[in-house]
C-alpha cells in the first residue's frame, strides 16, 4: 500500500484512485510506521520532527509540531534527546511523525510489540482518539488480538497471504454473547443449576474447580445471582477473549 514493496498482482486503489498512477498524491495523504521507527538519536524529540518536515517539504509550524506532540503524550520530553527515550516514547514519536502533514489515513504495522502492559494502554487509547476525535481512518496490523478485539470497528484475518474472511468486529464476533469462565467451588453442581435455569446457555465445559460457557451478555449476572443463593461459592468471574477463539477456528478451518 505504501509502493515500498511491488505487488506480484492486483491492483490497488487509495482515495478512489489507482495507486500506480497517482503515488505521489496518494502518499501525500498517508502517515505510517513501519514495524519500528528509528530517529537520530543524537536529536531531540522537537528537531526530529523539525527536520523530518523539512526533508518532505511539509510546511508544519513550531506551534503545531508541539501540538502534535503534545497529542501524542510527549508533552515536557520535546527537546530530550531521542537515544533517551524509552521504547512506548519512541512509538510516540513514530506516531507524532505519522501525524505531521494531517493525513486522512494512518498505516499502524505492529506498534505495540515489545511494549510494557502501561505502553500497550497508552499506544490503544492513542489510536481511539486518532480514530474518534480527530476522524482519522487507521489501518492497523498485530498479532495481539485482544488490543485488535478493543480498538477495530472491522478487521481482516490472513493466514499465508491469504484473506480468510473481512467483516464488522462485533457482527463476526456476535458480541451479544461472550465466553465466561466461572470458578465455583463445585462445577457438577453448578452444571446442574444451568442446565436446570438457563437454557439459552451452551457449550457447557469444566475443569477442575472451573466452568466455562457461552453466554447472552445480559445473563451474566442472572447466573452469579443464582449460585450464591443456592450456595455455590464464586472465587472468580473471567471473559475469555473471543477474538483469539474465532481466528484459531478460522485458521483450522482453511
Amino acid at each position: 500500500m505504501l509502493s515500498l514493496i511491488q505487488a506480484d498482482a492486483g491492483e490497488i486503489s487509495l482515495f478512489g484512485k489507482p495507486l500506480k498512477n497517482n503515488r505521489s498524491e496518494i502518499l501525500s495523504n498517508i502517515g505510517s510506521i513501519i514495524e519500528k521507527p528509528d530517529f537520530y538519536k543524537y536529536l531531540s524529540a522537537y528537531k526530529n520532527l523539525e527536520l523530518l518536515a523539512r526533508i518532505s517539504g511539509s510546511s508544519v509550524s513550531k506551534s503545531a509540531l508541539y501540538d502534535i506532540l503534545e497529542f501524542v503524550g510527549l508533552h515536557g520530553r520535546e527537546k530530550h534527546k531521542f537515544k533517551t527515550f524509552s521504547h512506548g516514547m519512541k512509538q510516540r514519536l513514530g506516531i507524532a511523525q505519522a501525524l505531521m502533514h494531517d493525513p486522512d489515513l494512518i498505516i499502524l504495522d505492529e506498534p505495540t510489540t515489545g511494549l510494557d502492559p502501561q505502553g500497550i494502554v497508552d499506544i490503544r487509547n492513542l489510536i481511539l482518539k486518532l480514530s474518534q476525535e480527530q476522524g482519522k481512518t487507521v489501518i492497523l496490523s498485530s498479532h495481539q488480538l485482544s488490543e485488535i478485539e478493543m480498538i477495530a470497528n472491522r478487521m481482516v484475518i490472513i493466514n499465508k497471504g491469504r484473506t480468510i474472511i473481512e467483516g464488522r468486529v462485533d457482527e463476526l464476533l456476535n458480541t451479544s454473547k461472550m465466553v465466561v469462565r466461572f470458578q465455583v467451588d463445585d462445577p457438577s453442581r453448578a452444571v446442574k443449576l444451568i442446565e436446570k435455569d438457563f437454557h439459552s446457555v451452551q457449550g457447557v465445559s469444566t475443569d477442575n474447580r472451573e466452568l466455562e460457557f457461552e453466554i447472552e451478555k445480559m445473563e451474566i449476572a442472572d447466573v452469579a445471582e443464582s449460585f450464591v443463593k443456592n450456595g455455590l461459592r464464586i472465587y472468580g468471574i473471567e471473559q475469555k477473549r473471543k477474538l483469539e477463539d474465532y481466528f484459531i477456528k478460522m485458521i483450522a478451518e482453511v
